[in-house]
């Protein structure tokens, strides 16, 4: 697996400090247990975080925090790079090891969707494009992050295939699209997108995009 694409080092920065709404912080786990580069910078990331905490008066009382150097650090706990797997450990805990064996919705011609429950902390989808297939233009209000599983996936700001990472903030509209293989990918919203298309604003709070 050939990883270029990764999060945000502030998306990093707030998963090292476990700010990270859940269904965002599965997509960086899974990303950070198949990448060789992003559990390194986690890790030193913990590491000053732990060292900043350490210099605050009542540092001694408060204890350990979790994603703190003495806390098993998120980082180097999910460093597992190399997987054979499509689908990384954290996320296959939540929907299994097998995309083959997913159930979908279907929700246009040539998309498919599975939710993923992940409680208040955010919404989790797993997203199927038949090939060539673009979801509707949208924005977003806040951030949304974006892991292939299988295939490609190719949008304004670059082309991702298994592993890579799309993490784009409010201030992005775009029209991603499958490869000519079509793509399964894992997507984490911070808050649902923001369609341009009346049909979609209608049937948004159905499929819960």
């Amino acid at each position: 697996m050939s990883i270029t694409r990764h999060p945000d080092d502030s998306t990093l920065m707030s998963y090292a400090a476990g700010s990270l709404p859940a269904a965002l912080a599965v997509v960086v786990a899974a990303h950070l247990s198949v990448c060789r580069h992003c559990p390194a910078e986690v890790a030193t990331m913990e590491l000053l975080g732990g060292a900043l905490l350490a210099d605050l008066p009542g540092a001694a009382l408060r204890g350990p925090k979790p994603g703190m150097p003495d806390a098993a650090p998120r980082g180097r706990a999910r460093a597992t790079a190399g997987s054979a797997s499509e689908v990384p450990a954290p996320l296959a805990r939540l929907i299994g090891n097998d995309l083959d064996a997913v159930t979908w919705r279907w929700i246009s011609p040539g998309l498919w969707l599975r939710r993923v429950p992940v409680g208040r902390g955010g919404q989790l989808h797993l997203l199927k494009g038949g090939p060539k297939v673009a979801l509707p233009t949208h924005g977003h209000e806040g951030s949304e992050i974006t892991m292939v599983l299988r295939g490609t996936l190719v949008d304004t700001t670059g082309r991702y295939t298994p592993g890579d990472v799309c993490d784009l903030d409010e201030s992005v509209v775009h029209k991603p699209a499958a490869g000519t293989a079509g793509c399964i990918c894992i997507v984490a919203q911070e808050r649902p997108a923001r369609f341009r298309s009346l049909v979609m604003r209608l049937a948004r709070p159905w499929h819960g995009m």
